[in-house]
């Protein structure tokens, strides 16, 4: 297998696996008040998480910022934490047809929770480098499997969700709620673990 592969698999793995908890968690949460219909929006969403996180991502990772690992592992579940306060406390507002695709409030909110993540990733792929300095392959092959992860992700929940709506006929707020309550929950037992580990 090329060096390319393999950090693509490892960039893949990293979110598709359960000890990527927070992450998967996190992009439930983003996704949670969208439905398959709204795939435009959620493709804004994602990729100003994903702008966010490769850009800490590669600065962490060349070592051109540092930040303290454990401010940062605390700081990704309250990042979901916030994500889903936000959206329950919507659940009763629907998105209005015209509302902006790319200039929206959620876009930025994700963009900068995707600072927080990218250095949460850059932890990850340093330990795997070593003393390579300069690994600007295996930086972007790791991301591209970071980015085919989640956009499987994204895709199953907005399959998932919409197998619910129109097959089940669940009422797209307790969708919402379900889905942004079960993110606050699992975020705050991840921060808990975080401080008290």
């Amino acid at each position: 297998m090329s060096v390319f592969q393999t950090y693509l698999e490892l960039g893949f793995l990293h979110i598709c696996t359960p000890r990527a908890a927070d992450h998967l968690t996190f992009l439930l949460a983003l996704c949670a008040p969208y439905v398959l219909a709204d795939w435009r929006r959620v493709l804004a969403l994602v990729t100003s998480f994903t702008v966010g996180h490769s850009l800490t991502l590669a600065l962490a990772t060349l070592g051109l910022v540092a930040f303290n690992p454990a401010i940062t592992e605390a700081l990704i579940p309250l990042t979901i934490m916030v994500t889903a306060l936000v959206n329950l406390r919507g659940a009763n507002q629907m998105l209005a047809p015209r509302a902006p695709v790319l200039a929206a409030v959620p876009n930025a909110l994700a963009l900068g929770f995707g600072l927080v993540h990218g250095l949460g990733f850059s932890n990850y792929l340093r330990a795997l480098l070593g003393a390579n300095s300069r690994p600007m392959q295996e930086l972007f092959a790791f991301n591209v499997g970071v980015e085919i992860g989640q956009v499987l992700v994204v895709a199953t929940i907005l399959l998932v969700g919409a197998g619910l709506l129109r097959g089940l006929r669940v009422a797209r707020r307790d969708w919402l709620l379900t889905t942004s309550g079960a993110a606050l929950g699992i975020a705050a037992v991840l921060l808990l673990q975080q401080l008290w580990p």
